[in-house]
């Protein structure tokens, strides 16, 4: 019976891929057996009349033909029935038939087909033995049926090559499907390997990011009045905090990679957007987790020609990361290695000095699963380089010797000009459309960046504000309302994050929820942390264009467009622990209108709502977290439902990453009106809100700015500046090497001066910047000196700002190259750093006097 039992196994195991071919043989069985029936007339009468054979194996055919309809109780017994009507339908009729038949050339021919549909049915073990059994079967049968007629010799003669065909093809496909078996196993030990080596990366770099944190933090202490951070610990610890999410960030595509390779309608092209060249590039290279700052200064990014191709930018980053990381793999061995990503129109090439290649190995460079030389490395990433490539209308090749370098080059279909400035001016069309009459104030202490920010923003149809610093900013927020804020990060006294911090604590009544958007030279990775915390909307990267900023812009506004607020006016108590999760709803419930309360216990829930009758702001809806540390959602409910009047008819929405029937039943006997399950579905959200408040008629805060907020919005927009007046720049002396070659052909950013030319900031503004540039180069001077860090940052910042902005492209690059480098408190191994800043500040400066402004440039030391 055992044995029985394992063939059975076998059998089920050969059909346990979901694929109905047995029911298929049934579907063609109940018409093939009758249909073959009537062919007996074309030719002599057989000696046999197996019509009622015919019918009784056309009938067992329509048994597994109608498998969808069998009863639910009869279902599990179906591979049996199955097992036994193959064995009659297929060997056992064709054998015996045959046999009574007399044999003959077509009943062997017959017989044969019969086997091979067996071996497509069935495993090789089952084969064998319903082969065996059926020959057995039949021959018992033609004796009981016909006693007395002889054997057909001749086809018992032939009988052997058809076992030996049966048995020959059985064992080919046996050895087949276990060669195919043995590959796919070697896939997914390969996948899984490739994945768990890719995702072992980011999380060893999200626990230093968490051990750099640990170490950050301060002793815990029961003294209250112990003294806060310092300044450089709180930045330590944002530059961690973002080490930490990138690398997550970098695990989260490594994922997205594997789920890539594995489909192949990955990429969509329909959905491809137009993709600056250098800016993309330069921001993998930003944003790559390099281990530390020494191995970022040895990737360089040489612009020689920017290009513009349609494609997907995330996926071009992808294809970034994995060449970065393929040659930064050997770096350690090879301390001398450089990497150069090199963009110049149409091509990318990714070229590093490390060790090489073998011709055998680039020839099998781009397939799936193979490595070159890592015995941990993934096989995925080239082969997922070389589709989406492929993808965009390019592709990707490799060249390299072994022993001195590798080259990767990446070869687009750059966009036409004429339809790149198209794209643009459509865009900035729709820009002027969404920003036409907003009221916009820019806040920034470089007179020359706000000026150059401001012509932008009135070339967009804006009014803009000016003011030369936060505290500035917010005295005019007192007298006069705006639609959004364009506020720089890095100013002296009170700077961007403080400013932001203090109108959303409501420094500014009815700017608590002004759209903000940041200005800085600092890397996005390591600055939207910073902004997220306090509540920004967004940010734009120095230098900024007239598009980034309607983008950042419309982006910000267009959440509080008229119309699209369909919270305003209402309070809403938002008690939940987790700081992110609060966060992201907080952000979501402001972009509807609705001022938020925030509470992260029941606690301090339950006081906002005993607040109310002290004159507090009133409280339209609460959302609670059901577990919270002390006193959870269910008490601090509980305790709402036993206040008087209206407060105790306070709609409160349960917020739990569980909705099994005891939870939600829990929550309904504490008073909770509704709940939602973790993560939050906005559409979800903001339904139930409206659904719960639509009873409850918006309540007009007492002293509430809300209708002279608006009667200032109304007034014709007109443009204020504020300005302190400005001293000149101090340049101190310095020397300016000999041997440093200068590009002459990149120095200037043509794109960029037009813009300012656009906007008549040429003769205003070219010079602000150029003594900008040379001060905070003296400044930076001064701080290496010193071995003053915090100093140089400050300075580098500024210079970065400075140059992006005014178009000193070369100047722009080498400054912002160095500032990951003082982030960690390195200075650049170069020794001449310096004195290279100060030759292309000087050749920047000769170079803009001879092109675009009419007097001659300072003849003083620079």
């Amino acid at each position: 019976m055992k044995l029985l039992r394992d063939l059975f196994a076998q059998f089920n195991a050969y059909h346990d891929n979901g694929r109905p071919f047995v029911q298929y043989t049934g579907m063609v069985g109940v018409f093939a057996f009758p249909l073959f029936y009537l062919l007996r007339f074309t030719k002599g009468e057989p000696p046999y009349n197996d019509l009622w054979l015919r019918g009784l194996a056309s009938t067992i055919c329509l048994g597994l033909a109608l498998k969808d309809y069998w009863p639910e109780r009869a279902k599990p017994y179906y591979m049996a029935y199955a097992y036994g009507a193959l064995l009659f339908c297929l060997p056992f009729f064709f054998f015996f038939t045959s046999l009574a038949n007399g044999g003959g050339v077509v009943a062997v021919a017959n017989t044969l087909m019969a086997v091979f549909f067996l071996i497509l049915l069935s495993d090789w073990r089952n084969t064998i033995v319903m082969l065996l059994s059926a020959m057995l079967a039949s021959y018992v049968m033609f004796l009981i049926a016909m006693p007395g007629t002889p054997l057909p010799m001749d086809y018992v003669a032939r009988l052997p090559i058809g076992v030996l065909v049966v048995v020959g093809g059985s064992l080919f496909k046996f050895a087949e499907k276990r060669a195919e078996a043995d590959k796919l196993r070697r896939t997914y030990t390969a996948l899984a390997g490739s994945i768990a080596h890719e995702v072992r990366n980011p999380l060893s770099q999200v626990r230093m990011a968490l051990d750099s944190i640990e170490r950050a933090l301060p002793a815990p202490t029961p003294d209250d009045s112990a003294r806060p951070l310092a300044l450089a610990r709180v930045d330590e610890l944002y530059r961690h905090l973002s080490a930490g999410q990138m690398a997550v960030e970098r695990g989260l595509q490594v994922i997205t990679l594997t789920l890539g390779e594995v489909r192949t309608n990955a990429f969509s092209p329909g959905e491809f957007v137009l993709v600056g060249a250098a800016g993309a590039t330069r921001r993998a290279i930003e944003e790559y987790g390099y281990d530390s700052a020494l191995q970022r200064e040895r990737v360089q990014l040489d612009v020689r020609r920017d290009f513009v191709f349609r494609g997907d930018e995330t996926a071009y980053l992808f294809i970034l990361f994995n060449l970065i990381r393929n040659a930064l793999y050997y770096f350690e061995t090879h301390p001398h290695a450089r990497l150069t990503v090199t963009v110049d129109a149409p091509r990318v090439i990714v070229r590093d000095t490390g060790p090489g290649m073998s011709p055998e190995a680039l020839r099998h460079l781009f397939e799936p699963f193979r490595t070159s030389g890592k015995s941990d490395g993934t096989g995925l990433g080239l082969s997922y380089c070389r589709r989406a490539m492929r993808a965009f209308g390019g592709d990707i090749v490799c060249r390299s010797v072994q022993g001195e370098f590798t080259e990767f080059e990446l070869g687009f279909t750059p966009v036409a000009d004429d339809d790149v400035r198209a794209d643009e001016e459509r865009s900035l069309a729709a820009a002027r459309e969404a920003l036409r009459g907003r009221r916009v104030m820019v806040v920034d202490d470089d007179e020359a960046l706000r000026r150059s920010a401001a012509r932008m923003l009135s070339s967009l149809g804006c009014s803009v504000i000016e003011a030369e610093g936060g505290e500035t900013a917010l005295a005019l927020l007192l007298g006069m309302p705006c639609d959004a804020l364009l506020l720089d990060l890095k100013m002296p006294g009170l700077d961007g994050f403080a400013v932001a911090a203090r109108l959303r604590g409501g420094a500014v009544p009815g700017c608590e929820d002004l759209p903000i958007v940041a200005l800085t030279s600092e890397p996005a990775h390591i600055v939207l942390p910073k902004t997220r915390k306090v509540g920004m909307n967004g940010f734009v990267a120095k230098p900024a264009t007239p598009l980034l900023l309607a983008a950042a812009l419309g982006a910000a506004l267009h959440p509080v467009a008229r119309g699209s607020r369909p919270l305003a006016g209402r309070t809403v108590l938002l008690a939940e622990d987790s700081t992110y999760s609060r966060s992201v709803m907080r952000a979501q419930l402001q972009q509807w209108g609705a001022r938020v309360l925030e509470s992260w216990s029941g606690e301090s829930a339950l006081e906002h709502v005993l607040a109310q009758d002290a004159g507090a702001l009133p409280i339209d809806a609460a959302l609670m977290d059901l577990n919270m540390p002390g006193q959870g959602g269910l008490a601090a409910t509980r305790a709402i439902r036993q206040l008087p009047d209206e407060w105790g008819r306070l709609p409160v929405i349960a917020l739990t990453g569980h909705a099994d029937a005891g939870t939600v039943s829990e929550a309904i006997e504490a008073g909770f009106d509704d709940y939602l399950v973790k993560p939050v579905e906005p559409a979800a959200l903001l339904e139930r809100l409206q659904q719960h408040l639509a009873q409850r008629p918006a309540r007009q805060v007492s002293g509430a700015p809300a209708a002279d907020a608006a009667a200032a919005r109304a007034t014709p927009a007109a443009a204020i500046s504020l300005r302190a007046p400005s001293g000149a720049s101090a340049v101190a002396p310095g020397t300016q090497p000999s041997d440093i070659e200068i590009d002459a052909a990149q120095l200037l950013d043509p794109a960029r001066l037009e813009q300012l030319r656009s906007v008549d900031m040429i003769d205003e503004g070219l010079p602000l910047y150029l003594a900008q540039m040379h001060a905070q180069i003296d400044r930076l001077d001064e701080a290496h000196a010193e071995n003053d860090f915090s100093k140089a940052r400050d300075a580098l910042h500024s210079l970065v700002g400075a140059s992006g902005d005014s178009g000193a492209q070369l100047l722009h690059r080498a400054s912002r190259a160095i500032y990951p480098l003082l982030l960690e408190r390195h200075w650049p191994a170069d020794p001449q750093w310096l004195g290279r800043l100060r030759a292309l500040a000087r050749a920047t400066d000769d170079a803009m006097h001879a092109r675009y402004l009419r007097s001659p440039p300072d003849s003083g030391p620079r």
